[in-house]
Parts: structure tokens; C-alpha cells; sequence
């Protein structure tokens, strides 16, 4: 696809630092929807398809660097620099509950099932919440072997993904053992990792390029080196045949999932009050 066809950047209400995670939703009866993390400490939900704001989460007190939705899109949870996890009501924007750590919060997930919410950050433990008895203690899981940047449920959460900041790889856990069981190798640290939403690909960022890896066998489908430096990426649940890349320029770049080629981005400016 020629670049000059590409269409003309959307302009968007978000961030004024750069966005660090993004996440789309399942496909839902109310449509798609987009969630972006950003060292600006607010996260944001958007249309998934159009990019338009929707709200904006406010509570954190740092950088925020990881955001998520559950299954329904009824939830929000978010990991920061605070040293906190939150949940969040995604329709009225409501915080609902606030988990704790001893330090930096990097990544956050929701299983499948949306029962269990996965926290790891800079004291190199795994933990899953119970979204049933969020005042219950958590559940650590054995120790990750270096700072953990970013989690994923897979395999109808029976297993895990976790991505290192220290370390190239992405690490596969057993949930019922608690153990790493295998690893895709990688030569760069990989800042986002993420499984599409019909469970055929983990989609990994490692800044300079976006990788599709098969998420039955491991082996590398897919990668395409990026125009810029990348932090994050999802694959758009819907049709599949499109992807997002988000990082230090604050420009959402959307790729096709096919051939790599860029079709349009969008900026995420500060939304003036």
C-alpha cells in the first residue's frame, strides 16, 4: 500500500505524555473499545473503531503503565507508578477497588473469565485478585526472574505470559503449578505482549518492531520493523485485519495486519478543560 494514500491523521482529546500501553476490548453488543495508559497518569477509554474519547480515569497519583478492560467492557483496571492496581467502573469511570504494592506497578490483566485480575511490576512477583473478594490477599505466583513489564491470560487462563524489563523473552506460566514452563525467545526486551482476542496470536512490541507469534505452537508468524519507536501494540478484535502500535510520539499508528503497512494514525492531545 502506498504511503501516500494512507488517510489523514485524526486528530484526538487524550495524553500530554507519551502512551505506554493500549488495549482494545472485546467486540461487545455497545461496539469495540480502546483503553491508552500514558506516563501522564490518566488513563482514557475511546471508540475502539473511530479513536473519539470517551472518559478519562482519574486517581493515580504517577505514571501510569499498564490499562486493561475485561471481557464485557463493564471494567478498567490500570498499574501504576503509585504503586497501585485499580479497578475501575468503565461506564461511569467510578474507582471501585485500589490494591497496594511495595513498589511500581508495570502490567495488568483481566482473565477471560473476568474473575481474576493479574498484577507484576518492579518487585518481580506475580499476583491474581480475586475480582469475587477483592478484600481476600491475593495469590503470588513463584517468582518472576526480573522486573515484570507486561502480563496476559491465555489458553482460557490456564496459562500466563509475562515480559521482563531486565530481559529479552516472553515467559509462558503454568497457573495451576505456578511455574515457567517455556519461553520465546526474543534479542530485545519486549515492552508489551498481549494475546488477540481469538486466542491465535501473542502480539509482542519490542520497540523498533511488532511481532504475531501462534499462540498453540509459539512459532513466529508475523513481524514487521516499525516506522518509530513503539511501546505497545493490539490487534483490533473485530475483522483482525488491522493492528495499533502507540509509543513515544503520542501518535496511535494503525497498521495493516497483512502486509504491515501503515493506513492512518491519530494524536492524542491533552483534553482542554
Amino acid at each position: 500500500m502506498d504511503r501516500k494514500k494512507a488517510g489523514v491523521p485524526l486528530v484526538c482529546h487524550g495524553h500530554s505524555r507519551p502512551v505506554v500501553d493500549l488495549f482494545y476490548s472485546p467486540v461487545t453488543h455497545d461496539g469495540c473499545f480502546l483503553i491508552s495508559a500514558s506516563k501522564d497518569s490518566n488513563p482514557m477509554i475511546r471508540n475502539g473503531d473511530t479513536g473519539d474519547w470517551i472518559g478519562t480515569f482519574e486517581g493515580h497519583k504517577g505514571a501510569v503503565w499498564s490499562c486493561c478492560l475485561d471481557t464485557n467492557a463493564l471494567r478498567a483496571a490500570s498499574g501504576s507508578a503509585d504503586f497501585s492496581a485499580k479497578v475501575w467502573d468503565a461506564l461511569t469511570g467510578e474507582e471501585l477497588h485500589s490494591f497496594e504494592h511495595k513498589h511500581i506497578v508495570r502490567a495488568c490483566a483481566f482473565s477471560e473469565d473476568t474473575h481474576l485480575l493479574l498484577t507484576g511490576g518492579l518487585e518481580k512477583i506475580l499476583r491474581t485478585y480475586d475480582m469475587n473478594r477483592p478484600d481476600a490477599a491475593p495469590r503470588e505466583i513463584d517468582k518472576s526472574p526480573g522486573s515484570v513489564r507486561t502480563v496476559a491470560w491465555l489458553h482460557s487462563d490456564q496459562s500466563i505470559l509475562s515480559c521482563c524489563t531486565d530481559m529479552g523473552g516472553v515467559r509462558l506460566w503454568d497457573v495451576r503449578s505456578g511455574k515457567i514452563v517455556q519461553t520465546l525467545e526474543t534479542k530485545a526486551t519486549v515492552t508489551s505482549a498481549e494475546v488477540s482476542q481469538d486466542g491465535r496470536y501473542i502480539i509482542t512490541a519490542d520497540g523498533s518492531s511488532v511481532k504475531f507469534w501462534d499462540a498453540n505452537y509459539f512459532g513466529l508468524v508475523k513481524s514487521y520493523n516499525m516506522p518509530c519507536n513503539v511501546e505497545s501494540a493490539s490487534l483490533e478484535p473485530k475483522y483482525g485485519n488491522r493492528f495499533i502500535a502507540g509509543g513515544e510520539d503520542m501518535w496511535v499508528h494503525v497498521f495493516d495486519f497483512f502486509t504491515g503497512e501503515e493506513i492512518s494514525k491519530y494524536l492524542l492531545l491533552l483534553k482542554l478543560k
